[in-house]
């Protein structure tokens, strides 16, 4: 996974971009008609229930736009919230609130609903020894609070990205002429270039699994598109060699069944990939 200071990197690189392409060479519609000294508040409103996300990362947008900008947080990130909840309040600068606006609420309400897609997997696999994961279906730019949401909503992080481990998948198998190929060639390539990653391998059937198991150095075996019986088949050929995944089109309605096989971890892109914003709106405070 990548480091602390990478990922606050890459939400400084996020912020930076997203004013940029918002704001451009000012926000015309408030300096317009709005004076440079008028002070203003206003609040985070919710109108949908669900679990929030993304309130310490708009604190960092209001400083990143005006650091003497005050901000109240009533709600915290990860908390449970309902409709007329007031989540925090911002003051200060009227010009400055407004610039930071539709930024903070972009991010919230995207993160806000990964967090809550996330919680609903998380409680479904609740007594049992399964952890749900994201994957690299996010959007591109805006990875960072993506994978950040899943985490504040229960997941775990996969990989954040083609650089911090190594996923054989099917193509990468099939280009490399075979799963023994595949695993050959990636071993001697990070050994020859002194890297120390982990290696995930994706299997399609049972013969994959076992042709997969005659490889030492495996963190763990993607079981892809598998029915449960299926599933139970391959965790009990697996043992105890490596970790255990399950992707394919896995739903809130079937995950506690691939729980119920025995996996370590159950993946989803729908986390990131199928949600719906939720509803939230900044309003100023009269």
């Amino acid at each position: 996974m990548i480091s602390k200071e990478q990922f606050e990197k890459e939400l400084k690189i996020i912020i930076e971009n997203a004013i940029r392409e918002d704001v451009g060479d000012g926000d015309h519609s408030s300096l317009a008609c709005i004076p440079k000294t008028a002070l203003g508040k206003a609040k985070l409103l919710v109108k949908e229930d669900g679990i929030i996300a993304g309130v310490e990362f708009a604190e960092q947008i209001f400083n990143y736009v005006d650091k003497n900008l005050k901000i109240e947080v009533l709600i915290k990130d990860g908390q449970k919230v309902n409709y007329g909840d007031i989540v925090f309040y911002v003051s200060g600068s009227s010009q400055s609130i407004l610039k930071a606006e539709r930024l903070v609420l972009n991010a919230m309400q995207r993160m806000s609903a990964i967090a809550t897609k996330t919680k609903q997997f998380a409680s479904i696999l609740e007594g049992t020894n399964t952890k749900i994961l994201d994957t690299r279906k996010t959007t591109p730019g805006i990875r960072a609070l993506e994978k950040w949401a899943v985490k504040i909503g229960g997941g775990e992080n996969h990989r954040f990205a083609l650089y911090d481990m190594v996923m054989l998948k099917d193509n990468h198998i099939d280009f490399a002429g075979g799963i023994s190929k595949a695993i050959t060639k990636t071993k001697f390539y990070l050994k020859e270039n002194n890297l120390d990653l982990k290696i995930i391998v994706e299997a399609r059937n049972l013969e994959e699994i076992s042709e997969i198991l005659e490889h030492d150095g495996i963190h763990r075996i993607l079981i892809d598109n598998f029915n449960y019986e299926e599933t139970k088949k391959a965790v009990a050929l697996i043992g105890n060699k490596c970790q255990t995944e399950s992707s394919g089109g896995i739903t809130l309605k079937t995950a506690k069944e691939y729980a119920k096989c025995g996996v370590d971890y159950i993946s989803s892109g729908a986390l990131t990939h199928s949600v719906f914003n939720m509803d939230l709106s900044l309003k100023a405070v009269q």
